[in-house]
């Protein structure tokens, strides 16, 4: 196999390979996603005051973790946009995150009941899924057949 013949089969739009290569594509996808989002965002269950008496929480969380994160959903958004269709693509790419990011919020309990964790997590279940989604529309663009 050539390196040109590798290149287009990795580019080749997923409904037309076979059933076996376009699940285990798809499922790669995920996967990739749902270890982006492990790697850059650590899970610290003992969240503790950053001082005595402050309400402020520590958290594992760095900036260049959410840049890694967001750089790498968007490839994956383009990528799978590219070679699939573009719900598919959103929901391959962004729903691991999404979930991963529900089950963050949920298992640390807010003892005064002040932090609105669910609009938090309902803004930025919007803004990664709408980010992948136009990801995925501009790695479109660059599909070389009718297909789309």
């Amino acid at each position: 196999m050539t390196a040109g013949t590798a290149a287009a089969r990795l580019l080749k739009p997923l409904p037309r390979s076979s059933w076996p290569e376009r699940w285990l594509t798809r499922l790669l996808l995920a996967g990739l996603s749902t270890a982006a989002y492990v790697l850059c965002m650590p899970w610290d269950l003992r969240n503790r005051p950053q001082t005595p008496g402050s309400i402020t929480e520590t958290t594992p969380v760095t900036n260049l973790g959410v840049t890694i994160l967001a750089v790498s959903l968007l490839a994956l958004g383009a990528y799978a946009g590219r070679r699939d269709r573009l719900p598919l693509a959103v929901l391959l790419v962004a729903a691991p995150p999404i979930a991963l990011l529900y089950a963050s919020f949920a298992s640390h309990p807010d003892p005064e009941g002040i932090f609105p964790w669910q609009l938090v997590w309902w803004f930025f279940s919007i803004v990664m899924a709408a980010a992948v989604l136009i990801a995925a529309a501009v790695g479109r663009t660059f599909r070389e057949d009718d297909d789309r």
